[in-house]
């Protein structure tokens, strides 16, 4: 059974999908329709732009969005699909591929997602860090340690590699406890904001009316969810783990785990980057990977 996934934020890179939009029609009809949804030219800043140009999140995750869905129908995947799943931002990706979203309507969330975000980053002084080489459960009990300030577990992305969000003053004093109690790597993200944790609630409020006004569909395949780590495929269970999202934890690990026990056979990844072929191997290094861009 072939599972396909699809990257969050930290992908792109300049060039990302010229290749595609060079070798396919249906990329090139992709593009222009992005270029319209947009009301920009992203497609001139994925393949010639700045990589500061590619950073701001009301880029970044349009492109990465854009990369991802459209080497996946290019190349087949949508109908090779036996599950899917994305990683934070990369679950629109895979909702678009599995059916539960249009292209466009898809990219209409991303966009909306991405400039909520930016707005709730903008608020208050927050950030994140990646904690390697500790045991997801002692990191947790290490968030739940620090009083005063508010710090989270954001991204379970494989065993022993945990990103955490929160205030800027919390994830510094948990950086120095985790370096204290023998982690192998404690260190801050240059990110701007505390994704996937409660700092990120005005966005979620303003992507929650976007995701009512938009037309869903019931999966034709199932989609791991981040919120979850299972499987969905009703709309309306669809519709409710993505607006949590925001501020819920990426479950990856747990996801991972599930989509090899529940019959994944080898995974795909689409769209820029390696790194999600790179977690799979972590967790079990003869599972066949391999990637689309």
């Amino acid at each position: 059974m072939k599972a396909i996934v699809f990257p969050g934020q930290g992908a792109q890179f300049v060039g990302m999908g010229k290749e595609l939009y060079e070798n396919s029609d249906l990329a090139k009809t992709l593009f222009a329709k992005a270029n319209d949804i947009l009301g920009f030219d992203i497609q001139a800043i994925m393949f010639d732009g700045t990589e500061e140009d590619l950073r701001k999140t009301s880029v970044t995750q349009p492109a990465i969005y854009i990369h991802s869905v459209v080497a996946a129908l290019v190349n087949g995947l949508d109908k090779e699909a036996a599950m899917v799943a994305g990683h934070s931002l990369g679950e629109f990706s895979a909702l678009a591929v599995s059916g539960a979203l249009s292209f466009e309507d898809g990219l209409r969330l991303v966009a909306i997602r991405a400039n909520a975000m930016q707005k709730a980053c903008d608020l208050t002084e927050s950030t994140m860090a990646a904690i390697v080489g500790m045991e997801d459960e002692a990191v947790e009990q290490l968030c739940a340690a620090i009083t005063g300030e508010t710090v989270v577990p954001a991204n379970y992305n494989t065993d022993g590699q945990l990103v955490i969000s929160g205030s800027e003053a919390g994830i510094n004093e948990a950086i120095e406890l985790a370096k204290e109690q023998g982690a192998r790597m404690a260190l801050k993200l240059e990110v701007n904001g505390a994704f996937h944790s409660p700092f990120m609630e005005p966005a979620r409020l303003e992507l929650a009316e976007g995701i009512e006004n938009t037309p869903f569909s019931d999966a034709k395949v199932p989609v791991y969810q981040n919120v979850t780590a299972s499987a969905a495929t009703d709309k309306n269970v669809i519709k409710d783990n993505l607006l949590k999202q925001l501020t819920a934890p990426v479950r990856w690990t747990q996801t991972m785990k599930q989509m090899i026990a529940d019959g994944a056979t080898e995974v795909v990844e689409s769209g820029p980057g390696k790194v999600l072929q790179g977690l799979f191997k972590r967790i079990d290094r003869k599972f066949p990977s391999s990637g689309v861009s």
